[in-house]
């Protein structure tokens, strides 16, 4: 399967604020994991890890470990129409502000799940 990787406008600002070293290790790392990815060598990847569940349900946030204090957090969806797997780089952070970085993620991605006693309002 073909890897596509997208980038967030958070991703790219959180990577601008890193420096030279630290932007070329999470790129190389990024790099290098899709090419796993692709062969499929990532099944028991320690740098790798699907955050925790919403409500019971399927999340495809995970986290991957870029550097001893960096983290990425992205999303990986399959796309079996047009054979490939799509990673959006949503946000590259501190290991101590992962935790955080990712409740703000899953906030807006998954609002309705985290909060299923919300009322929509209808539109008129």
């Amino acid at each position: 399967m073909d890897i596509l990787i997208e980038a967030t406008k958070h991703f790219e600002q959180d990577l601008a604020s890193l420096s030279e070293d630290e932007q070329a290790v999470t790129v190389e790392c990024i790099n290098d994991f899709a090419d796993r990815f692709s062969t499929q060598e990532t099944g028991a990847d320690p740098e790798f890890h699907l955050l925790p569940d919403l409500n019971g349900y399927d999340s495809s946030l995970y986290k991957l470990r870029v550097a001893p204090t960096l983290r990425v957090i992205l999303t990986v969806d399959e796309d079996p129409i047009f054979g490939q797997v799509v990673f959006t780089l949503l946000r590259v952070i501190s290991r101590a502000d992962c935790d955080r970085a990712y409740r703000a993620v899953a906030q807006s991605l998954y609002e309705d799940l985290l909060h299923p006693d919300r009322e929509t309002a209808q539109a008129s």
